[in-house]
């Protein structure tokens, strides 16, 4: 591999995670190139800024952009490693999309020349880097794919997932653990090479089929997790008890580890994942898709509770806190608390305030419903419900004397003095 000042790296997707990931790898002095189809992004890039919200992350850019050794593009251009950071979406039906990979990967392949490696972070389907390495060979015959011929390959193919938190995403990019994947040994030590050069966690190596297995098993068993604490906190709902305190109170067994309950579960991955193993092997993961159905009920559980509040204070204001599917960040992807609020803005109209310090405007979802944003100060000023739908730290610092006459539904548990306002739950009925 080439020398670190010389050695240059494109990652495709300038996202949440392919931009992170490009600013690190600059700042070690590689000359990276961040590819995206979204012009403004790529201008946004160029000119030093960003577009996602991640601590420290602007600073980092506007610094690797200034030095030059990042810079974004529309097109792709020759390197010595190219990393594909795109999404991996399913349908209507749980079926995942890998469409996007491969036209990421086809793209590659107009530029490959020997030597060169590829990795795929995506988050993807058991057997996905092989179709790249499948679609490469097809489209590139003239280079010897590894695991395609019996001779040395021309170029090294490899899979590894990220494994960060978003809000820790600097940070987690070179602490973490990697698990590398490759379609050979021989491209799995190529591909430890390069993260070699920016991660310090334990970098291990595998066949790129144990690496996309690793990934979804991690998102799966956090799934079946937090379903286990969702359907608890139904059961509190039912008998009257205050689910928090109950697995407060459970953890202080030494070998219990109740995770806390939400509306659900959001963000790319963990609500996405675990369906890419039901779909490749459904006789053999019932216990994984139920988790994703008790999961995605909850949001049914929590509007139907939101819904009652509501007409306990016929014709008043109802605030709904929080759009993002964590604490403290701008990420909206597949947020339960953006489900609720949309579906109680879709029954209840301009009844409806949202509060979100992480959103300029509302999201599509909302529009044509009446619902408008207003700030913290003006929705405990004007709206007798609450609705808790995120922990941002903004809502946390909420004293009491400030909410103490608010009938409240806390779905994150974050304010356990508020008085106890709360109407019958209604029974969770699980999808199909």
């Amino acid at each position: 591999m080439s020398p670190l000042a010389d050695l240059k790296v494109a990652v495709l997707g300038l996202g949440y995670i392919g931009l992170p990931t490009a600013a690190v790898i600059a700042r070690t002095g590689a000359q990276v190139l961040g590819v995206d189809v979204t012009p403004s992004v790529v201008e946004t890039v160029n000119s030093g800024r960003i577009h996602i919200e991640e601590v420290d992350l602007d600073g980092l850019v506007s610094g690797v952009v200034a030095r030059d050794t990042l810079r974004a593009s529309l097109t792709i251009e020759p390197a010595d490693v190219f990393v594909i950071a795109v999404p991996t979406p399913f349908d209507d039906e749980h079926r995942p999309n890998i469409g996007y990979v491969l036209k990421a990967a086809t793209t590659v392949a107009t530029v490959l020349k020997r030597g060169d490696t590829v990795i795929l972070e995506s988050t993807s389907p058991i057997g996905t880097t092989e179709e790249v390495r499948d679609l490469i060979a097809q489209l590139r015959p003239d280079l010897q794919v590894p695991g395609r011929t019996g001779e040395a390959a021309d170029i090294a193919l490899a899979y590894c997932p990220e494994r960060v938190l978003p809000g820790r995403i600097l940070v987690e990019l070179i602490d973490n653990d990697r698990v590398i994947g490759g379609i050979t040994p021989r491209c799995a030590r190529k591909a430890l090479a390069f993260y070699r050069r920016f991660v310090r966690g334990a970098c291990v190596t595998t066949t790129a089929r144990a690496a996309e297995m690793t990934k979804l098993a991690e998102n799966a068993y956090r799934d079946v997790n937090i379903a286990f604490a969702n359907e608890l906190s139904l059961v509190a709902d039912t008998m009257g008890v205050d689910a928090w305190e109950g697995i407060r109170l459970a953890n202080r067994h030494p070998r219990v580890n109740i995770l806390n309950p939400g509306p659900g579960v959001g963000g790319h991955c963990i609500a996405v994942d675990p369906w890419f193993l039901v779909h490749a092997d459904p006789a053999n993961t019932p216990l994984i898709r139920t988790a994703r159905l008790v999961n995605d009920a909850k949001v049914e559980h929590v509007v139907a509770r939101a819904v009652a509040l509501a007409d306990a204070h016929p014709g008043a204001p109802v605030a709904c806190l929080g759009l993002a599917f964590k604490a403290n960040i701008d990420d909206f992807r597949e947020s339960p608390a953006l489900k609720v609020a949309a579906a109680l803005a879709g029954r209840l109209g301009e009844r409806v305030r949202i509060v979100e310090p992480y959103a300029a405007v509302l999201p599509d979802a909302f529009a044509g419903t009446g619902a408008r944003l207003i700030d913290v100060d003006e929705a405990l000023a004007t709206c007798p419900v609450l609705v808790v739908l995120v922990d941002h730290d903004a809502f946390a610092a909420v004293p009491l004397e400030e909410r103490r006459r608010a009938s409240v539904l806390d779905t994150r548990g974050l304010w356990p003095d508020q008085p106890k306002m709360l109407p019958a739950a209604t029974p969770l009925r699980l999808a199909s």
